[in-house]
Order: C-alpha cells, then structure tokens, then sequence
C-alpha cells in the first residue's frame, strides 16, 4: 500500500507532468491524458490512478486560485495539501509567457456545426460556501511583476466580440426552431448599438415574446475559469431578474459550450472584490 503523505520527489513530478500537458494545450499540441498518467505513476510510490488524478485536480484548483488557465478535463478539487501549493507557485514563473500569449491571441469566429447543442448545464456551485480561498487572480515574474491574466483576456475585444456573435446566432436559432422567427428577427446586439454601459449585450427574447436580457461572459478555457463582472452588470441583473440571462461561453479554443445563469447573477457565483474606488473625503473643520 503506497503511503498517504506524497512525498516532495512525488508531487514535484505531478506538478511538471500537469504544467507539462497545460503548456501543450496552450500552444496547440495534442498529447495522450491516459497514457501520461501510466507514465507518471513509474516515477510514484505505487500510486493508483485515481490518486493521481486526484492530484491532478487540486492543481486545478490551485491554478484557478491563481487567475491561471487550467486543464478542463481535471475538475477543480479543493482541500489542498500545503507542499502542492508551495511547489505550483515555484513552477508557475515558466508557464507566464505562454499564457500571456495565449490570452492576447486575435480570436476568430467559430460556427459549431450544430450550434443548438453547445448548451449544456451549469456546473455545480456551492454559492453559499463561506471559506473559499480569496482567488488572487495574478501571477507574477521576475521580469514583469503582478500581471492579471483573467483581466487580460476580459479585455480581448476579438474573443468578446466572437463570443457575442456565437451568442446572437444561438439565439436567433433557438427562437426560429420555437417558430418564432419574426423574434429571431428582431434581436438586437445592444453592446454595438448602445454601448457597455447598457448593463448586458444582448436582446433578445423568449418565446412569450418577453424580453430575455443576455450578458455573453466567453473565455477560451474551462468552465470553472473565473470571469470579471461590473457592479453596473450586477445591479441591472437584480432590477431585471425575471429576464436576465448571463451566458457563459467556455472552452473557445478548441470546441465553444454555453451554460446559462438566469436571474440575479449573485444566487449562482461567489462574487469577490478585487478593486475598489478610493476618494478623499475633506475633514470638516469647526468654526
């Protein structure tokens, strides 16, 4: 029976092999999940499969925290051990470069050949969970410092505009499949005609003939892959709940899936604060 503590060689070598796959994903390159983990457990104390891909998820996990990219196919697993920590922070500096490429790359279009079915369910999220890691949502160099990578992709204009068209023709799709095709007309990209500050992009509708208000959120990664959201966003959520949709498009760069949140965006995710608006307030002086 292998030992239930894993020992520095052990998780050293998990580390390498999992930023190892996650490079490959990120420069394009395909590589064998099976027989990677065969591999692996030659260099481990008789580990099972199992715990390996264990271990697996809770860099997952780790990464997440960190504001990093992550391998999909590894669900995120909490309750991680202080020594993985310790040594996925070490190795983190050698995947910066590849990621801040990556989240900077010009995204074109995509058109699934059946678009209807890149819905699929939500993931599982414990909303009401207390003490969660505070995510850091950046990593850092020697070189450039502090760099917010989630912040980074947010602001790629070619992904959010893909993203948002994906979303316009799922919709337009979806109502004329309900026979509703003079709906599926009438749908409206608010986020070019008005602007960002309408508090969604999207306007469309629900079969009823109801407005269905759309925030499009798209990453090129995992479903679990935090995402920014404006207090602006949130509120018209909370003034429009029995409307509001936020579309959550993930896994752009290989083969885009959708999830929606209807309703106030708060009964779904863990919100958490990363700036706030700082003003000086002049002291009142007594006569």
């Amino acid at each position: 029976m292998p030992p239930s503590h894993w020992r520095e060689s052990e998780v050293e070598a998990t580390v390498r092999d999992y930023l190892d796959m996650l490079s490959c994903e990120l420069s394009g390159e395909t590589y064998n999940k099976a027989a990677r983990s065969r591999a692996l457990r030659h260099h481990l104390n008789d580990r099972s499969r199992g715990a390996v891909e264990r271990k697996h998820q809770n860099i997952s996990a780790l990464l997440i925290e960190l504001g990093l990219p992550y391998i999909d196919g590894y669900k995120p697993l909490g309750n991680v051990q202080g020594l993985l920590r310790e040594v996925v922070r070490g190795h983190v500096p050698k995947l910066i470069a590849l990621v801040a490429e990556d989240v900077e790359k010009r995204q074109q279009p995509v058109a699934p050949k059946n678009i209807l079915d890149i819905l699929v369910e939500p993931p599982e999220s414990a909303v009401n969970e207390i003490r969660q890691p505070r995510t850091e949502y950046a990593a850092t160099s020697r070189s450039a410092g502090a760099v917010d990578y989630l912040l980074r992709e947010a602001g790629n204009r070619s992904l959010g505009d893909a993203g948002e068209k994906l979303a316009m023709e799922y919709e337009r799709l979806r109502l004329k499949s309900a026979g509703k095709d003079h709906l599926a007309r009438n749908i409206e990209q608010v986020s070019k005609t008005v602007g960002d500050h309408a508090g969604y992009d999207i306007r469309s509708y629900h079969t009823d003939g109801r407005d269905r208000f759309i925030e499009v959120k798209t990453t090129r990664y995992g479903q679990y892959t935090p995402f920014y959201i404006s207090n602006g966003e949130i509120q018209f959520s909370k003034a429009h709940a029995d409307r509001y949709h936020l579309y959550r498009i993930f896994g752009f760069k290989k083969s885009p899936q959708l999830f929606t949140l209807p309703g106030e965006v708060e009964q779904h995710v863990h919100l958490q604060a990363t700036t706030y608006r700082a003003k000086l307030v002049p002291a009142v002086r007594q006569r």
